[in-house]
């Protein structure tokens, strides 16, 4: 066996003065029929990057900025794999000091600094919620909502964050948003992804679902007949039910079952329907089917007679 150099010696002992070494020590002291050395370190180690990435370095942040641990975008508060971000976010800047000093009201400013600390940790590849920035500004977390939708409101769009990005809390979705800009305002769906921080991918698949529950309510407006037919739930079948109710059907009190006999997209035999599943299929999208280039997805181009809007003809 080759004896430990002299330096070896006088300098290896030093190691136990730096964190790794503190927190291996840690749990060979507390847990000592646990883990192996081999462990042990490894565990220190994943411990002191974990430890760095939630603390970045002082001089990455400047004057009116806060380190956040803001949820993912790819998880949810509610998941089992719930996965935090740290964000830098600017609370207050030199901006906001000058509009304040030329007498802009504390209102407006609170509410682009809202919006900029939202953009902030969504570019940061994270989603603050409403309680986030309560917590971070002492101020309750319907304050912040009522704030936040002024501004999208004043902008014409909406921010990212958990309520419109993850269907978390009681805002607009992001799928009717996208519904109902694509659909109803006649955007471009480039345009709608953009608007609403999605994918085109993302925003075609949402388009679709609704040509699906708008197909099978022409056929026969029952909700738990759509939810049968296309797979989704309650929930989100309602969701796109309230808007075919909102922009679709006239305003004078008729009903469904009204309409379908003024309609005649709406004129299958509803018993027949209700007691054959297969005769749902058409509310299924046809093999092959893709977006259309309009904005008002998959099309067969027929005119609905009491509307006058161009919807999707049944199949």
């Amino acid at each position: 066996m080759i004896a430990p150099s002299a330096s070896y010696k006088q300098h290896h002992s030093a190691h136990r003065r730096l964190l790794p070494a503190s927190i291996a020590q840690f749990f060979e002291t507390n847990f000592p029929k646990f883990f192996g050395q081999q462990i042990r370190d490894r565990i220190a180690q994943q411990l002191l990057a974990l430890i760095e990435s939630q603390c970045p370095e002082v001089t990455a942040l400047r004057p009116g900025q806060c380190v956040w641990n803001a949820i993912a975008i790819e998880t949810r508060a509610d998941s089992d794999k719930l996965r935090l971000v740290p964000v830098i976010l600017t609370l207050v800047n030199d901006a906001d000091i000058e509009r304040l000093a030329a007498g802009e009201t504390p209102n407006k400013v609170r509410q682009d600094a809202i919006a900029r600390v939202l953009e902030e940790a969504y570019q940061q590849g994270a989603l603050l919620s409403m309680r986030d920035i309560g917590l971070l500004t002492w101020h309750k977390h319907e304050d912040m909502s009522l704030t936040r939708k002024a501004w999208e409101a004043a902008h014409g769009r909406q921010l990212p964050h958990p309520g419109n990005l993850q269907d978390m809390g009681s805002c607009i979705t992001h799928k009717i948003a996208i519904v109902v800009k694509a659909v109803y305002e006649r955007k471009d769906p480039r345009q709608v992804a953009r608007e609403t921080h999605h994918t085109l991918e993302a925003v075609e698949r949402y388009l679709r679902d609704f040509q699906r529950v708008r197909t099978c309510y022409r056929q026969m407006p029952d909700q738990e007949f759509i939810c049968q037919v296309t797979g989704m739930t309650s929930r989100l079948v309602e969701e796109y039910l309230d808007i075919i109710r909102r922009f679709e059907l006239p305003d004078d009190g008729v009903t469904p079952e009204g309409y379908a006999k003024l309609n005649p997209a709406w004129t299958e035999d509803r018993a027949t329907l209700g007691s054959d599943p297969s005769a749902g299929q058409a509310c299924k999208p046809e093999e092959g089917d893709t977006m259309s280039p309009s904005p008002l997805g998959l099309q067969r181009k027929a005119k609905n007679p009491v509307t006058g809007l161009l919807t999707g003809k049944p199949a």
